[in-house]
């Protein structure tokens, strides 16, 4: 019986694999890897409710975003940023990294990660997100977001 759980505890986590549903927390092989992820997963949560007061809850007070799109660079503040995102639509829309490449060094951190943005459950496009991060009273927050979001020939994973 503990054998039959085992291998359903395996497909389990197999069949969430395969379809892209792992949060990008379990990417990360240390506890301080995991902290520096959890902020960009609660900026991600907070975009799929278009909430943003929840978008602004893990990012730097005054803080940018830099979107690289076909060639054209368009910098917001995080503000306009989530504001903009609570009040363009109803459509549901979602962030997924994968592969993150995470580097800490006392309290600044980054992250490098290939993503995909769904519209309505729907791939609509993909690209590269770069976080630079800092430790604000023992606590990561986003500082910076660079973001190359002009490609259609997205991965399937």
């Amino acid at each position: 019986m503990e054998t039959t759980l085992l291998v359903r505890s395996l497909l389990l986590v197999a069949r969430t694999a395969a379809t892209g549903l792992l949060t990008p927390a379990l990417y990360a092989t240390t506890t301080e890897e995991q902290a520096v992820l959890a902020p960009v997963q609660a900026m991600f949560e907070g975009m799929a409710t278009r909430n943003a007061a929840a978008i602004k809850e893990p990012l730097l007070h005054d803080g940018t975003m830099v979107v690289m799109r076909n060639g054209t660079l368009t910098q917001i503040t995080f503000e306009a940023f989530a504001d903009r995102v609570q009040t363009s639509g109803k459509t549901h829309i979602e962030e997924r990294i994968h592969d993150p490449l995470i580097r800490i060094d006392n309290d600044v951190a980054m992250v490098w990660a290939p993503f995909v943005f769904l519209i309505d459950g729907k791939v609509d496009h993909c690209g590269t997100d770069l976080f630079n991060l800092v430790r604000k009273d023992g606590k990561w927050l986003i500082a910076s977001l660079t973001a190359d979001v002009g490609r259609k020939d997205c991965p399937t994973k």
